[in-house]
């Protein structure tokens, strides 16, 4: 019986299995922001180690940076201590940092992938959930909490329960409009976010592969929010068409004999899973959610599910969802008015995500009631916009390019939606309060976000193609 992919590299990666307990599994990169890596150095400190090696470790701030005046102090002093922290503790240890204005500055989960150092084949972890989105490179990444980063920090290996696995297909190819924003919506309202609880995901089938790099970064990315412990897929030509000539991919003699490697990083043929499912391409439209959970999505021209379609047991959090968001059962989305409109966050944040904004908007004004963040995933998109000239697209059609960080994915730095008001975002969760104490959030891709920008109202992005 052949191995499933997530078998071959995690068995690559075992030091030794404890008996009766959990792997012992050699980690190739830690990724450190500023949020969750204090307490980890403080542990090194206390007990006298330093980094077992520290080449496998790169720490930037991302969380708390403002997406304005970062050549300035940081105004807010929590996110200002995170952040200098952050800095001090990545040159006692000998780590490389991207600081604020850096070159390779931006959101860890945009960054690490456009510079080629997330690759195939790797084991990948830092402490935040959505490390799930390098497994768009073939590679294992999963995050952890702050006591694992410590462990990884001190011995580059972490102590796992190896999860199950599960491979998720879709078949056909996507419709006009449809992205893999909505692939990742609508597995989420079939599956619920906790349908993949206890597993590891590898993404297959027709619709999966002819996305674009950029779009399985956001499928892997939106694996957490299934439950899964992360989401891959297996390397490929596009894969390797992206990572070619990447600063710190493999160049020369190394990068054929990479290649020769990761072209063997597939699931065997007769490879069994723990779980398959299979979707079809051809029964997803641009999505949004209309919840408090990034599993309460729907079809653009649907209506919002009436009470006697959820089952009793949801009942009561189904209502108060909508209580919370504003909307009644059996509602349509489509017309509903918009107060904000987010295109960033590590879900969309990457050059394609900002040339499929440009593409609605080209042409057309900014609704004048609508504030819109447009907040690059990293400096190096920021620069690839101009290359390309997106930002005078931006600027004539009454649009202004941030800086990058995470911006108002979350309540975290600046960027916060008012308490009652309804945004349009590209982000990846929806919660009571997740841009902003009383913030209501709609999920979608950057089509529909710059739909809702130009128009004022919930639209499907279709009718503006």
């Amino acid at each position: 019986m052949a191995n499933t992919l997530f078998d071959k590299i995690w068995d690559a990666h075992v030091v030794q299995n404890v008996s009766d307990g959990p792997t012992q599994l050699y980690i190739d990169r830690l990724y450190c922001h500023e949020v969750t890596s204090p307490q980890a150095f403080e542990g090194l400190r206390a007990r006298g180690l330093k980094c077992f090696r520290p080449e496998r470790i790169y720490c930037m701030p991302d969380h708390n940076t403002p997406t304005h005046d970062q050549d300035k102090p940081i105004e807010d002093p929590v996110g200002k201590t995170q952040v200098d922290t952050l800095a001090r503790n990545a040159k006692e240890f000998g780590l490389t940092h991207f600081g604020m204005m850096h070159p390779k500055n931006g959101i860890i989960h945009v960054v690490g992938p456009e510079n080629g150092l997330s690759l195939p084949g790797m084991t990948i972890v830092c402490g935040d959930s959505h490390t799930s989105t390098h497994g768009a490179m073939g590679a294992v990444a999963f995050g952890i909490g702050t006591s694992e980063v410590e462990m990884v920090m001190a011995s580059q290996c972490i102590l796992q329960q190896k999860p199950k696995s599960m491979r998720i297909t879709v078949k056909g190819s996507l419709g006009k409009g449809v992205t893999a924003k909505d692939v990742a919506l609508y597995l989420m309202s079939k599956m619920t976010t906790s349908g993949a609880t206890g597993y590891f995901v590898e993404y297959a089938g027709s619709a999966i592969e002819q996305l674009t790099m950029e779009g399985r970064l956001t499928l892997c990315n939106l694996s957490i929010e299934m439950g899964a412990r992360g989401g891959f897929i297996a390397p490929d030509e596009v894969t390797f068409a992206y990572l070619k000539d990447k600063e710190y991919a493999p160049k020369g003699s190394d990068w054929d004999q990479a290649v020769a490697y990761w072209k063997t990083l597939r699931s065997g043929d007769d490879a069994v899973f723990d779980k398959e499912i299979e979707f079809d391409a051809a029964d997803i439209e641009p999505m949004v959610t209309y919840g408090t959970n990034p599993g309460m999505g729907m079809g653009i021209t649907k209506n919002i599910p009436s009470l006697d379609q959820i089952e009793a047991a949801g009942q009561a959090s189904f209502k108060k969802a909508l209580d919370y968001m504003g909307f009644a059962p059996g509602e349509q989305m489509i017309g509903k008015p918009v107060d904000y409109v987010f295109c960033g966050s590590c879900t969309n944040g990457r050059i394609e995500d900002f040339r499929a904004f440009a593409s609605i908007v080209k042409g057309r004004k900014k609704a004048d009631h609508v504030i819109c963040w447009l907040v690059p995933g990293s400096w190096a998109v920021a620069r690839q916009i101009e290359e390309e000239g997106l930002d005078q697209i931006f600027k004539e059609a009454g649009f202004e390019l941030r800086q990058p960080g995470c911006s108002a994915c979350l309540a975290m730095n600046d960027d916060k939606i008012p308490a009652g008001k309804l945004s349009v975002s590209t982000s990846n969760r929806n919660f009571e309060g997740r841009q902003g104490p009383g913030a209501r959030t709609v999920l979608a891709s950057p089509l529909v976000a710059a739909a809702a920008a130009v128009t004022g109202v919930i639209t499907d992005p279709r009718t503006l193609m």
